[in-house]
């Protein structure tokens, strides 16, 4: 509709009047406000004229087309499937291979154990009989060195001084307890210790006779009963009243191997030693001592004290052989613990309920730390038909024994040097 308004103006051209026609004020040479916002930047203005080149047809590179993607980052398909196939036999023979070496594991150590628990000779010495001790609260086991040449061939007997002998008798006789808590010890019986025997016939003897297989005696029902492990144990039991829960035992063959099993045991001895009966002849002071080294040093009587010399020098070097047993030189050296495990279970004896993991407890438990004790002397007197012996002190032995009884430490004033 017209604007009648301005119809008659002259400065009026009435293209007001048209409809769709927009008219803005100001000066028509210079942008307005609407123009500034809405005209495009020169950056983005195209240049009118200007020519595209292409470059030459040598120098376009190779089309390839796009590689194609699963949603697992970097995993690619080349339409055949050889890389899909090639990453499955991977996988397939890294599966195998674990569980190869997992069954490896898993079975290696336990065949060996087995193997090694088979090697391990036994025999009866635990044997239950009227009035035999209740179980104790601790832990012990009767460790006995016996002068047994079996396995000794004619140049080792020769070369280690053992002479020969039929049948065997002990050369140590040791009680390793284990209290309820508390560091274990070890307490050495004297050989020639006075007690009363269990086999038929004979009164009150020498611990050590009950070792011997050569004496033998009679029962009421005519069987024959002769000295051994069993006898041994039940002579120890009936005179000190504790309970023997594991039996080992080790002959003069099976210490040597032994010892140069673990490449040799550190002694120190304060003054040179001389024994040809021993086969013996060191220096004084420390040394690296060999299995027939070992055993002489083990063996000799020639000092003061004889027999008790012997059993202090038995307990201290019987520590520092657990020491090197268990040390994690010897564990974790398969060079060393191979011929220590072969060496051991090949010359020990033990009862015929005990395991080698018992024998392995006993070596962990020793490994700590322990005490080395004997059981309290009272007198040594010498008796008709019997020969010197070794009378315990009533008192204090009673007190040591009371508490391996109650699984208790054994008391200060109960020791023995």
């Amino acid at each position: 509709m017209a604007d009648r308004r301005h119809r008659d103006d002259p400065g009026s051209t009435g293209e007001h009047d048209r409809g769709g026609v927009f008219r803005r004020a100001g000066d028509p040479g210079k942008p307005d406000e609407f123009e500034r916002l809405y005209r495009s930047r020169e950056s983005e203005q195209r240049v009118v004229g200007e020519t595209r080149r292409l470059p030459p047809a040598d120098r376009v590179p190779p089309h390839r087309p796009p590689r194609r993607r699963t949603h697992a980052e970097g995993r690619e398909y080349d339409g055949r499937g050889i890389k899909r196939r090639a990453r499955e036999q991977r996988k397939r023979r890294f599966r195998t291979t674990a569980i190869i070496l997992l069954v490896v594991l898993l079975v290696a150590p336990t065949s060996f154990y087995l193997w090694a628990n088979s090697r391990l000779e036994r025999v009866d010495a635990l044997q239950d009989y009227d009035g035999r001790p209740d179980r104790a609260r601790g832990t012990t086991y009767m460790i006995v060195g016996s002068d047994s040449r079996d396995g000794l061939d004619d140049d080792q007997i020769r070369e280690l001084s053992t002479g020969r002998a039929e049948g065997r008798r002990t050369d140590t006789i040791m009680v390793l307890y284990m209290p309820r808590d508390g560091d274990p010890t070890i307490v050495s019986v004297p050989r020639d210790s006075y007690v009363p025997m269990p086999i038929p016939g004979y009164a009150d003897n020498k611990i050590n006779t009950a070792f011997a297989d050569s004496v033998c005696g009679t029962d009421e029902e005519g069987e024959e009963i002769c000295g051994g492990p069993a006898p041994l144990v039940e002579a120890f039991e009936r005179a000190s009243g504790v309970r023997i829960d594991h039996y080992v035992e080790i002959g003069m063959g099976g210490f040597v191997d032994l010892v140069d099993a673990v490449g040799g045991v550190e002694m120190c001895p304060e003054e040179p030693m001389e024994d040809p009966k021993a086969g013996l002849d060191i220096e004084a002071g420390c040394q690296e001592m060999d299995g027939g080294t070992a055993l002489g040093y083990v063996r000799t009587r020639a000092t003061p004290r004889a027999d008790l010399d012997r059993i202090q020098r038995q307990r201290e070097f019987f520590s520092a052989l657990i020491q090197k047993a268990s040390a994690p030189s010897t564990m974790f050296n398969p060079f060393r613990a191979v011929p220590l495990v072969t060496a051991g279970t090949d010359t020990f004896m033990v009862d015929e309920g005990d395991k080698l993991r018992h024998l392995a407890s006993m070596l962990m438990a020793m490994r700590g730390g322990t005490q080395t004790t004997a059981v309290p002397v009272g007198e040594t007197p010498t008796l008709d038909g019997v020969g010197s012996v070794v009378l315990w002190d009533q008192a204090r032995s009673e007190m040591m024994f009371d508490a391996m009884r109650e699984g208790e430490p054994i008391p200060e004033e109960a020791m023995q040097d």
